[in-house]
């Protein structure tokens, strides 16, 4: 029988340890280092911690039978140097063995090195840059649901397909903003497109006036928006009240969950196209499994980070499990061994680079009329095949990859 214990490991700390222990069983502790307060919260934050949950009890169920889980969790406030020093001290102090979610792309890159030296598993469902699978790949180190590439490829392609040549960025000012609009950029002029601008803004900004204002006086057919969280809910808003759809442009997102489109609403999101990695309401998996996440989360539909977060623990869980170890390199190689089977991916795989390659698909936000419920925001528009859906391992700067 499960034992279940709550303790406070630490102010900003939750720890939750799940049992069915002996004592030949590897014992496992893992951390969701996430932001839990800020712009972020809503797609990765208490979510992920909650999918963490699900992903161990599912294994214990199955094949984490005997072993001790321990999941413990942090804000990472948004900042690099505060998820690191929270992940040090986990790894050094509290015998942390694997890290997940990550939301944030500078928060990622700090960790990614960490968990290296350390030799613990770092998995990455929050996060976008692609530079965790190229320049600072780790063999410990695992890219699960989306990156920007990922996002550029469906994204754009849609933009441009509709007639959108030209396109004009508002971009958030940090690594992920940054990689984001690159990875679009190249994408827009490999289609044929044309970039006349962009413009910087920093995080959690409330007022895009300014922003919106030099997007529309570049009479770009496309506004990409290369942000996420509150800044793309803000962003979409005030776009509407400011004509920009009215006037002829088109408005892009190249980064929005589905906690941010129930945030906008569907009067403001309607027609919306974006590229996701899970949509609760896909088939009978998901929305199976997307009603146990709402029954311990509050009535809310998982994110595609929430989904990644499960996914990402309970592979890694099984690595532990059939390897019988928790050293980093060692279920690394266990978990590039065995297939990623559960209720979220579909056709997945794990590349040498550490990329976890799986099927995309490219949603539209449903119109008030086309709903038929709360949570009934999307029309799937198109499936991303995995082979497709990411940066060809041939381009990859990884040091893991072999090249041929």
């Amino acid at each position: 029988m499960k034992k279940h214990a709550l303790t406070m490991l630490a102010t900003a700390c939750m720890g939750l340890t799940l049992s069915t222990a002996t004592s030949a069983a590897p014992a496992v502790k893992i951390g969701v280092l996430t932001d839990m307060s800020g712009t972020y919260a809503s797609m990765g934050g208490p979510g992920s911690v909650a999918a963490a949950r699900l992903a161990i009890e599912d294994c214990l169920a199955a094949e984490c039978k005997g072993m001790t889980i321990e999941l413990v969790s942090a804000d990472n406030q948004n900042k690099a140097d505060v998820g690191a020093a929270r992940a040090r001290e986990w790894f050094d102090r509290d015998g942390v063995t694997a890290i997940a979610d990550l939301t944030n792309s500078s928060v990622a890159l700090a960790v990614q090195g960490l968990a290296r030296e350390k030799n613990r598993v770092a998995l990455f469902s929050g996060p976008a840059t692609n530079a965790l699978t190229n320049d600072s790949c780790s063999p410990v180190g695992f890219h699960w649901m989306f990156d920007v590439y990922s996002q550029s490829v469906g994204g754009v392609k849609a933009m441009v397909d509709k007639g959108g040549k030209s396109f004009y960025f508002i971009t958030v000012d940090y690594a992920f903003g940054h990689s984001l609009q690159k990875g679009a950029e190249a994408m827009v002029k490999e289609l044929g497109g044309t970039v006349v601008g962009s413009v910087l803004h920093p995080l959690n900004v409330p007022d895009f006036a300014s922003y919106l204002v030099q997007a529309q006086s570049s009479k770009a057919q496309v506004v990409a928006l290369a942000n996420s969280g509150s800044d793309v809910v803000n962003a979409i808003k005030q776009a509407r009240e400011f004509g920009v759809v009215a006037g002829g442009q088109r408005l892009a997102s190249l980064l929005i969950f589905l906690s941010d489109l129930k945030a906008l609403g569907l009067q403001n999101a309607q027609g919306l196209t974006y590229v996701d990695g899970f949509y609760w309401d896909y088939d009978d998996q998901t929305r199976a499994w997307s009603d146990r996440f709402s029954k311990a989360f509050n009535g809310v539909k998982p994110t595609m980070t929430h989904a990644g977060v499960y996914s990402s623990v309970l592979h890694y869980l099984r690595g532990v499990a059939a390897s019988g170890s928790t050293e980093g390199t060692v279920v690394a190689e266990k978990m590039r061994q065995i297939p990623i089977k559960d209720p979220v991916m579909r056709n997945a795989s794990i590349r040498p680079d550490g990329r976890v390659i799986h099927d995309m698909y490219l949603y539209e936000v449903k119109t008030p009329a086309e709903s038929n419920g709360e949570w009934d925001i999307a029309k799937l528009v198109a499936t991303i095949p995995a082979d497709q859906a990411f940066q060809p391992l041939s381009t990859s700067t990884c040091s893991l990859v072999t090249k041929k």
